[in-house]
């Protein structure tokens, strides 16, 4: 837009535990704005996770939380051309951004495993992405190895 930025829209916190990171990661869970059916995706999935760590004196919410912190990437690499050639120049992102991609990795990854319903899924990469181990948190090591490799573009930052 040339003449201003859009206005950040207000996003309301859940019913259940009262987090708008919940309602963020419902609403890109969500599909064809069934916003409930998403909503009992993400409880259902919690309770699995907390049926399966039972012997941890962990809280669902919170282990779902330190996933998406362990799934977080801190930089990324963007093509930047420079005479001919093009370069993948590391980045730092931005800290809405991040969350956003960590986000869409937990989601884009949980419907890719394999498992019966969704719910069930989304707790296995959930249960995952808390070990440290799983697709998304694998993407994320990638991102960091591909900056990591192209650091001698670091100066080509725009």
């Amino acid at each position: 837009m040339r003449k201003s930025k859009p206005k950040k829209r207000i996003i309301l916190p859940d019913p259940k535990f009262s987090d708008v990171l919940v309602t963020r990661f419902v609403n890109d869970l969500m599909r064809d704005g069934k916003k409930s059916v998403a909503y009992g995706i993400f409880y259902d999935a919690l309770d699995i996770v907390e049926k399966r760590m039972k012997d941890s004196e962990v809280a669902p919410l919170d282990v779902w939380k330190k996933a998406l912190e362990n799934i977080t990437p801190n930089v990324e690499v963007k093509s930047r051309r420079v005479g001919g050639a093009t370069f993948q120049v590391p980045m730092e992102i931005r800290p809405d951004r991040k969350v956003a991609i960590s986000i869409k990795n937990l989601i884009l990854f949980a419907r890719k495993r394999s498992g019966k319903s969704m719910a069930e899924k989304l707790a296995g990469e959930i249960q995952s992405a808390f070990n440290e181990e799983g697709g998304a948190f694998k993407k994320k090591e990638d991102t960091h190895r591909m900056a990591e490799a192209n650091r001698a573009f670091a100066h080509f930052r725009f």
